[in-house]
């Protein structure tokens, strides 16, 4: 349009919509709760928000009373006009007393509840359920990762379904084709705490060692007794020549590992979502776990076998066909692949969560 001859040109400038992710800790963290943090508030910023990062303590989900106390001051500056993310991990541990002088609108991101945490001590357990029902009764809305979750929240905390939003992680597409190793390659991916079950793993392979194969468990140690004592089961069963413990990697070389597997294994207790599941689904790996938690839901029957938590014959079962069958292992692997193709990219996923921000903002 011609701009008129008398006066200056007029222009409208859009501030950016405000919002903040607080976290625990390094985001840069390599578990999936931490990656889905990470990609999400990439999402949202490329998307054009302007998303401040808030670095909580990393004592969460036991806090100090510093920790605490720098929380509650941190979430009490924001602006009513900023709705803030906080991650489960230390809004389930903060005392609802430290939203009280809170402005800002509450956005609770629940991966899992920490209560639902396999190995607590009782009292613990009580705790924190206490503890994370009474802040999400505080919050505007609930962000969570998976239906499953969202029925839990549901059922045992009380929280309105029309409160809650599913927001599935989003999935990368492999760069390459995959290149098999050769013997075929078992990769399991998890931080080495027993609620991975590693463990039971670790004595499904010491069953299969009449089979040639090798297998890699890539994650870092978040339990250093529960790391030592896995150690200490893989040399008693024999197994130090065939698993590795790769510890933490990054993304190229976690790559890598998914493109020369065959087999993917986890033998959960427990996932309030899983985001491994997806990786190996676009990897169009077979995949072998644990009817638990959020695995059903996430790993398709025709793309993977989910037996009975804890069972270690029928984990040993599992991967010894898929090593000697080819045609199953082929027909989990196509399914696996058709899966992982449908998946969601991390654009959709940090679209639906905007729309939960915008639906907060006053």
């Amino acid at each position: 349009m011609r701009q008129p001859l008398t006066g200056k040109p007029t222009t409208t400038m859009t501030r950016p919509r405000r919002a903040a992710l607080a976290v625990p800790g390094d985001i840069t963290t390599l578990t999936g709760g931490y990656i889905y943090d990470r990609r999400l508030l990439d999402g949202l910023r490329s998307a054009g928000r302007d998303v401040a990062l808030i670095e909580l303590g990393a004592g969460f989900p036991d806090p100090s009373a510093a920790e605490i106390a720098d929380a509650a001051a941190r979430l009490a500056a924001l602006p009513a006009d900023c709705p803030v993310l906080v991650d489960g991990l230390a809004l389930g541990a903060l005392p609802v007393h430290a939203l009280d002088g809170m402005a800002a609108p509450l956005v609770a991101m629940v991966h899992h509840p920490l209560a639902h945490e396999g190995g607590l001590p009782e009292a613990r357990r009580a705790h924190l359920f206490e503890t994370e029902r009474a802040i999400l009764e505080r919050a505007s809305a609930v962000v969570v990762t998976s239906p499953h979750t969202a029925d839990l929240l549901a059922a045992d905390y009380g929280v309105p379904a029309a409160a809650i939003t599913v927001a599935r992680p989003g999935t990368d597409r492999p760069a390459g084709v995959g290149a098999p190793a050769d013997p075929p390659l078992i990769l399991s991916v998890g931080i080495r705490v027993r609620r991975k079950g590693h463990d039971v793993l670790l004595r499904a392979l010491s069953r299969l060692t009449d089979l040639d194969w090798q297998a890699v468990i890539a994650g870092g140690v978040h339990d250093a007794d529960h790391a030592a004592e896995l150690d200490r089961l893989k040399a008693a069963s024999g197994l130090d020549d065939r698993v590795t413990f790769a510890g933490r990697v990054d993304r190229d070389t976690l790559d890598s590992f998914y493109a020369r597997a065959s087999i993917f294994a986890l033998a959960t207790r427990y996932e309030g979502y899983g985001i491994v599941f997806d990786e190996a689904m676009a990897y169009g790996l077979p995949i072998v776990s644990c009817d638990t938690g959020a695995v059903p839901g996430t790993v398709p029957g025709d793309a993977g076998v989910l037996v009975p938590v804890e069972d270690v014959d029928a984990v040993a079962d599992a991967l010894r066909r898929l090593l000697t069958d080819p045609a199953h292992r082929k027909t989990l692997a196509d399914g696996a692949a058709r899966a992982g193709a449908a998946l969601p990219a991390w654009d959709d996923t940090a679209a639906t969560v905007a729309a939960v921000l915008d639906r907060v903002t006053p």
